[in-house]
C-alpha cells in the first residue's frame, strides 16, 4: 500500500521505518525543515519503563491544589477559558483513582517494555549512534512520604516484570556517587537496571536518514491544512491530505492509508472529521549544560522525584528536563521555570557544569489524562492514530511505530495493550482501561 505518515518526530519516524520494513510505500509530511524539530528535539532522553506511573494518580489532586499559583511548580495548571482544557482536567481527575492508576500503569508498562526491546533491535540493526547509555535509571527521593508512597507502584511494576527495586539512601549514592553532596537529604530511591538513556534527536534524525536511504520519501517544509474524506459509516475513508508545499502552492496528496503522528497538533487537524482526541499540550522544559567536570556529573540517568526532573548524561552535555505547564499551545520560555531547573541542578551537582550558559528549550508533550496513548484505528477505515504519548514519547516511540505498522498491515501487534478501535486479545488476567474509541 501507499501510506502517508503525518509528522516526523520519534513517533512518526518510527512509524515510517516499520511501515517501510513491512513492504509499504511511505511518504512522511513535516512542516519543519527536518525530523525531530519539535517535541522530540530536546526532551529528557530517558528510555524509562520504570517511569510508568502516570501524572494522574491518587496523590495528584492535592499536589495540584498545593501548586496552584506557583510559577515554578512541577505541574502548573494555568487555567484558560477553553473547553478542551477543562474537559481534559475533569478526565484527569477521574483517572486519579487507585484502580484506574493501576490499570493505566499496566498498559504503559506493556507498551514501554515492548518499545525498549524494539529500540534495542533497531539499534543493533542500524548501528545508529545517539549517546546512549545502558546504565539504568535511578529515582531518588528527598521526601520521606513521597518515598513511602512510591513503594506500592514499584511493587506493581515488579509484578508486571519491570525490575524497579526500592533501595536505601546509601545504595542510591553507591550507584551514583555524584549525589554524595546531598546524601543527608536523600531518604531512599529505586533503581531499574534495564532502563536506558540517549539523545532522542540524534536517534530520530539517524533513523530518518536510514529510512530515506531505503526509499521513504520525507517531505519537509510542508504544511498540512486538512484531511479530505468521503463516505459515511463503515464506508467512510480519507481520500487525501491537502498541503502547502515548500514553494507555497496548495496540493492534494493521495494514498491508501494515513497515519496521524502529529502529537498535540493531531487534535485540531482531526476535529473537523468528528474525531475528538482527549489530548492537551503539556509544555515541558529542558536545560542543556556543558559538562566541565566529568567526575562531578552523573553518569547514571536520574529522576529527581520531588522536583519532577530527569537528568541524562549525553556525552559532554548534561540534559535536565521536566515540569509541565498546561497553558495551551504557547511555547515561549517562562524565565521563572527555567531558572528553577538551573537552581536545582546546581544544588545537586554544584561543580559539574557551566551553569552560566544554559540552553533552554520547551516542547509540547501530547498528554492524555491517563498517559495511555492512542495507537490504532479510527472510524475512517484507512486513518490510523499514533499520538498522545505524553512524557514517554521517546520510551514508547519504537514500539508504537512497530505496532502501528502491524495494525496498518492488518495484523494484531504482539503486545498486551488496548489498541484504540480494536478488539483486545488479553494475555494476562489484569483488567485494562481501554482508551476512548474515536
Amino acid at each position: 500500500m501507499k501510506v502517508i505518515v503525518l509528522g516526523s518526530g520519534i513517533i512518526g519516524t518510527a512509524s515510517a521505518w516499520f511501515l517501510h520494513k513491512a513492504g509499504h510505500e511511505v511518504t512522511v509530511l513535516e512542516r519543519q525543515p527536518g525530523p525531530a524539530q519539535e517535541t522530540s528535539f530536546a526532551n529528557g532522553c530517558q528510555i524509562s519503563v520504570s517511569h510508568a506511573e502516570p501524572w494522574a494518580n491518587p496523590s495528584a489532586p492535592m499536589k495540584i491544589l498545593k501548586w496552584l499559583g506557583q510559577e515554578d511548580a512541577p505541574l502548573l495548571f494555568r487555567l484558560r477559558p477553553e473547553w478542551l482544557q477543562w474537559k481534559w482536567g475533569l478526565n484527569f481527575l477521574r483517572e486519579c483513582t487507585p484502580a484506574r492508576t493501576a490499570d493505566n500503569i499496566r498498559q504503559i508498562v506493556a507498551i514501554c517494555e515492548y518499545s525498549r526491546q524494539t529500540l534495542q533491535a533497531v539499534r543493533a540493526e542500524t548501528g545508529i549512534s545517539y549517546d546512549h547509555l545502558t546504565r539504568g535509571i535511578l529515582h531518588f527521593y528527598t521526601d520521606a512520604k513521597e518515598f513511602e508512597d512510591s513503594l506500592p507502584a514499584a511493587k506493581l511494576m515488579r509484578d508486571l516484570g519491570c525490575p524497579r527495586e526500592s533501595i536505601g539512601a546509601d545504595e542510591v549514592v553507591r550507584i551514583e556517587p555524584a549525589l554524595a553532596k546531598i546524601r543527608d537529604k536523600i531518604v531512599g530511591g529505586d533503581f531499574t537496571e534495564t532502563d536506558e538513556s540517549g539523545d532522542v534527536y540524534k536517534f530520530t534524525t539517524g533513523l530518518a536518514r536510514k529510512a530515506a536511504e531505503g526509499g521513504v520519501d520525507f517531505r519537509f517544509n510542508t504544511t498540512i491544512t486538512r484531511l479530505l474524506t468521503e463516505g459515511t459509516g463503515a464506508a467512510a475513508k480519507v481520500t487525501g491530505v491537502e498541503i502547502i508545499n515548500p514553494d507555497g502552492r496548495h496540493q492534494v496528496l493521495r494514498a491508501d492509508a494515513f497515519v496521524m503522528a502529529m502529537g498535540s497538533f493531531s487534535v485540531p487537524l482531526l476535529k473537523p472529521l468528528g474525531i475528538d482526541l482527549m489530548i492537551y499540550p503539556g509544555k515541558g522544559y529542558s536545560a542543556t549544560y556543558k559538562v566541565l567536570d566529568p567526575d562531578a556529573a552523573p553518569s547514571v540517568s536520574l529522576t529527581d522525584d520531588g522536583y519532577k526532573l530527569v537528568v541524562s548524561r549525553l556525552g559532554d552535555r548534561l540534559r535536565v528536563a521536566g515540569t509541565c505547564e498546561l497553558n495551551g499551545y504557547t511555547r515561549e520560555l517562562n524565565t521563572t521555570r527555567c531558572e528553577a531547573i538551573t537552581r536545582r541542578t546546581r544544588e545537586l551537582f554544584p561543580d559539574a557544569c557551566d551553569y552560566e550558559n544554559p540552553v533552554y528549550w520547551t516542547g509540547l508533550r501530547p498528554l492524555t489524562p491517563s498517559n495511555v496513548p492512542y495507537i490504532g484505528k479510527t472510524r475512517f477505515s484507512n486513518l490510523f492514530l499514533n499520538a498522545g504519548h505524553g512524557t514517554l514519547g521517546w520510551t514508547m516511540g519504537c514500539g508504537s511505530g512497530r505496532a502501528i505498522a502491524e495494525i496498518v498491515s492488518g495484523r494484531q501487534p504482539e503486545v498486551d495493550f488496548a489498541f484504540t478501535g480494536m478488539p483486545r486479545h488479553v494475555r494476562n488476567p489484569h483488567p485494562v482501561t481501554t482508551p476512548a474509541q474515536v
